[in-house]
Formats: structure tokens, C-alpha cells, sequence
């Protein structure tokens, strides 16, 4: 394998040529007009134009993927996460093509990516799963049976996606007409599908996920866990490895019913399998992503492990060269998601330009990012600038590290969600362990960043007069916090 496609952009397309150029393998970048002068469009070997900022007319078009592989004399393409990596269409097309995808096989995705079939698949290899309908649910009579047996609240969710999109909460069967509609036009508004199927809502969940990593030659094997609980809009925002419930009983047993689930619908390279943790430890099957996750960083952290690396050996034919027991937890990482967003305005995406754009550094800090300072975060992608990774001997330590680390970052012009994670992060039921995925909705008020905004102002403020040499601070309207209003509100968006 001489020259990878990188069929994505931003943060993780630059994730991934760095690797490749520690392999000796160049590198093809495929670029939208959005992203003409971008990090990883300067640091890929090669760069072709692909079309229009929005992702249906550029990144989302394979027959323009395919063409440039072509083009180029790439033998791989690797899709990342988010546009084509679950996409089996496409794996089925670069097949045909005999274009290596650094991903798993077709059938996989297919299998993984309906809801129902993998709920299936976990039933038939003794998954834990959360009581619930057997199939998709259509008609009204047939939610209202299935309800009385699950009982309330209980939770509708489209069969065919996730991210919050196509689920409803239902606590009385007067509420299940109008949910089960609203649900099941969301999903074929999003995915295409309005199937959707109904559950039992877990009130008080963690989510917990196992990663996985498996070969062409049979082998599996889990990379432990990670906390992804901290969430709002079902969205990660605060991800950290290992858990800081999970016994080491527990964790063989998640682990175990992951690498069984892998090995069940034949997975080959890098994936996760989501499981539901209630409040007396018992887990449920969620959702297998049969691709890389954003917060995978965390995972490399406590394993040691290069998962694009491995992604790649596993692609080219290579066998994993360890085994279950070669793996061990070191230490504890956290990640923060450097969104641009206003936590003090919902959550609402920003858009503006990094007037100061400053990393922070030091002794277990890693910043993965595909910005600079006086680029423009688009309009058209998912707004996270950044992802803020922490490592330390301890979670305490870790915790500590990462709030020194987002003192330092140093970032004007957008309003972002760092000032939040510093909340979140120090939080009492953090810092305890006692939290679950309605962390956002039990502890969290705007107001309660107001002082943290105050300091950040200032410290930037002070920043800026030192970076120019002035001898009065620079104004500053935006800082690493939230400010009263965001270019989002103002522009109506």
C-alpha cells in the first residue's frame, strides 16, 4: 500500500496523513471550495478539487471520490468518521474497483447499521438488550401493545441512524400517537427510512463503549472502554478511558460480549461497540460504529496503540501483532470536543473567524485539529475546531491537567464549548464519578459560565496586548467561553 485517498476533511483527513507519513505512505487529499486553503490540503502529498462547500455536491459524491482515486494511482481510500465510512454503497463500489477501503466489509455495515438487524444479531450471541419490540413498529395499535408489555417512559428511535435524530421520549400512552408520527417523519426526513422501534427508556444511563480491532485472519480484540456521558443534544461533548465505574469484572464482560459481536458479523479493522450502563451496572446493547470514532484518541492514550495504524496493517492483510492479554490499561485520558458553539445559547453553532487561534502544550497534552489562526469556520460541516486530549497516571491528575490545558488555549472570534467542558470536567458529579447522560439537563444553567467568561476575557485580553506588543490590552469581543450573543443568533441562523 503505496499511496491512501483520505476521503474526508478538517481534524481527522490531518489525523491521518500524519500517520501515513510515519508509514512511508503518500497521501491524497480531496478538498471541497470551503476547504481550498485548509491544514490537511497543505500537508497531504497530493490535493484535488472535489466541488461546492456543501457536503451532498463534494464530499458526500463518491463517483468524485473514485475519479481522483483513480486519478491519482491511490490504492486505498480511508473515509475517516462522518460522510462515507458506514456508507456499504460505496463500500460495494470501491470493490468492484478494486480500490482497498480501510474499513470493514459491506455486509458488516449493513448488518451494524440497520438498528433492528444488529439488535438481532446481539440477541442470537447473548448481547444484553434493553426490553423492547422485536422489529419495527408502524401502526398505532401496535406501539400501544408493545408500551403496556415494555411499560413507561419508554424511548422511539429510527431504526436506521442515531445522533439524537428520529427519537422521542414517551411517558403516557396519550403521548404515543403524536411521538410515534414525529419520530417516524424525522427518520425519513434524515436517514431516508421511517422505521423506528420502541424500547424502554433507561432514566438514569451511562454510555459506555468498548473499542475494537480485528483482523483478516480471525483475530479480535477489545481496547477497553471509554465514558462518553457528558452529552447534550445525544451528542458527545466530554469523553474519557477507562470508566471510572467499571469493575474489572465488568469490563471482561463488556469486553467479551464486544469482541463476540465483532466476530458475528465478520468485522475486519477498527470499531465500537455502545452499550447502555444503568444505575445498577447492568449494561445493554446500543449500536455498533462500524468505523473509527472521534474520541478514539483517549483509547490510544491507555493502550499505546496507533489505531489509523492498525486500520491500515489490518487493510493491507497484516494479522494483529498482539493479543488480549498483550493489552493493558496505562494510566487515564480525557477528551474535551472544542466545539464552536454558545453552551450559554443551547448549545447554537457559531460561525466567525479564529482571530487568535494558541494551543496549549506541555507534559500529556494532545491537540487534534485542522484550523489555524484567521481561518474561517464554515458553515457547512460539523462545527468542532478541535478535540483536547489529556493524559496522566491518575483520572485526578488527568481531570487537573486537562483544566490547566483549556486555561491556555487561547482562542478569539468564535464563542466555543471549552469554557463548558472546564465546567463539566470540575463538576462535584464529575469529578465523583456519580453522573450519567443527563448531566447537562440536571446541573447545568448559562449563568453559570458568567464567571468564567469574566476571567477568560481578561487573561486573553492581556494575551493579545503581549502578542502585539501593545501596552494597552487588545479589545477582544469572543474568548475561550461563551459571550452574551453568537455570530449564529445574530445572523439568524
Amino acid at each position: 500500500m503505496k499511496k491512501i485517498l483520505i476521503a474526508n476533511r478538517g481534524e481527522i483527513a490531518l489525523r491521518i496523513i500524519r500517520t501515513c507519513k510515519e508509514m512511508g505512505i503518500n497521501t491524497v487529499a480531496v478538498f471541497s471550495d470551503a476547504d481550498r486553503n485548509a491544514l490537511f490540503v497543505r500537508n497531504a502529498d497530493e490535493a484535488y478539487h472535489i466541488g461546492p462547500p456543501p457536503s451532498s455536491e463534494s464530499y458526500l459524491v463518491f463517483e468524485k471520490i473514485i475519479e481522483v482515486a483513480k486519478q491519482s494511482g491511490a490504492d486505498a481510500i480511508h473515509p475517516g468518521y462522518g460522510f462515507l465510512s458506514e456508507n456499504p454503497a460505496f463500500a460495494r463500489r470501491l470493490e468492484v474497483e478494486n480500490i482497498t477501503l480501510i474499513g470493514p466489509l459491506a455486509k458488516s455495515m449493513e448488518v451494524m447499521g440497520d438498528k433492528l438487524a444488529a439488535k438481532e444479531t446481539a440477541k442470537q450471541h447473548n448481547v444484553p438488550l434493553v426490553p423492547g419490540s422485536e422489529g419495527a413498529v408502524n401502526e398505532l395499535d401496535e406501539a400501544i401493545k408493545v408500551a403496556r408489555e415494555v411499560g413507561f417512559p419508554l424511548l422511539i428511535k429510527a431504526s436506521a441512524g442515531g445522533g439524537g435524530k428520529g427519537m422521542r421520549i414517551v411517558e403516557s400512552e396519550e403521548d404515543i400517537q403524536e411521538q410515534l408520527q414525529m419520530a417516524m417523519n424525522e427518520a425519513q426526513s434524515a436517514f431516508g427510512d421511517p422505521s423506528v422501534f420502541i424500547e424502554r427508556y433507561v432514566k438514569s444511563p451511562r454510555h459506555i463503549e468498548i473499542q475494537i480491532l480485528a483482523d483478516n485472519h480471525g483475530n479480535v480484540v477489545h481496547l477497553f472502554e471509554r465514558e462518553c456521558s457528558i452529552q447534550r443534544r445525544h451528542q458527545k461533548v466530554v469523553e474519557e478511558a477507562p470508566s471510572s465505574v467499571l469493575t474489572p469484572e465488568l469490563r471482561d464482560e463488556m469486553g467479551e460480549c464486544a469482541v463476540n459481536l465483532a466476530k458475528a458479523c465478520d468485522y475486519r479493522g477498527a470499531g465500537t461497540v455502545e452499550f447502555l450502563l444503568d444505575d445498577q451496572l447492568n449494561f445493554y446493547f446500543l449500536e455498533m460504529n462500524t468505523r473509527l470514532q472521534v474520541e478514539h484518541p483517549v483509547s490510544e492514550l491507555i493502550t499505546g496503540i496507533d489505531l489509523v495504524r492498525q486500520q491500515i496493517l489490518v487493510a493491507r492483510g497484516d494479522r494483529l501483532a498482539f493479543s488480549q492479554d498483550d493489552l493493558s490499561i496505562n494510566g487515564h485520558a480525557l477528551e474535551a470536543r472544542v466545539y464552536a458553539e454558545d453552551p450559554q445559547n443551547n448549545f447554537l453553532p457559531d460561525i466567525g473567524t479564529l482571530k487568535t487561534y494558541e494551543r496549549p502544550m506541555g507534559p500529556g497534552v494532545r491537540v487534534d485539529d485542522g484550523f489555524e489562526e484567521g481561518m474561517v469556520i464554515p458553515i457547512y460541516y460539523d462545527p468542532m475546531i478541535s478535540k483536547l486530549i489529556t493524559h496522566a497516571d491518575t483520572r485526578e491528575h488527568a481531570i487537573a491537567r486537562m483544566t490547566r490545558a483549556i486555561d491556555e488555549y487561547r482562542i478569539s472570534g468564535v464563542t466555543t464549548t471549552l469554557g463548558f467542558c472546564k465546567f463539566a470536567i470540575n463538576h462535584e458529579a464529575f469529578v465523583s464519578g456519580n453522573f450519567d447522560t443527563h448531566f447537562v439537563q440536571t446541573y447545568f444553567e448559562p449563568e453559570m459560565l458568567d464567571g468564567e467568561n469574566v476571567e477568560s476575557e481578561r487573561a486573553l485580553a492581556v494575551f493579545l496586548g503581549n502578542k502585539t506588543g501593545l501596552d494597552k490590552p487588545a479589545a477582544t469581543s469572543k474568548n475561550t467561553g461563551a459571550v452574551a450573543s453568537s455570530n449564529w443568533k445574530l445572523r439568524r441562523r
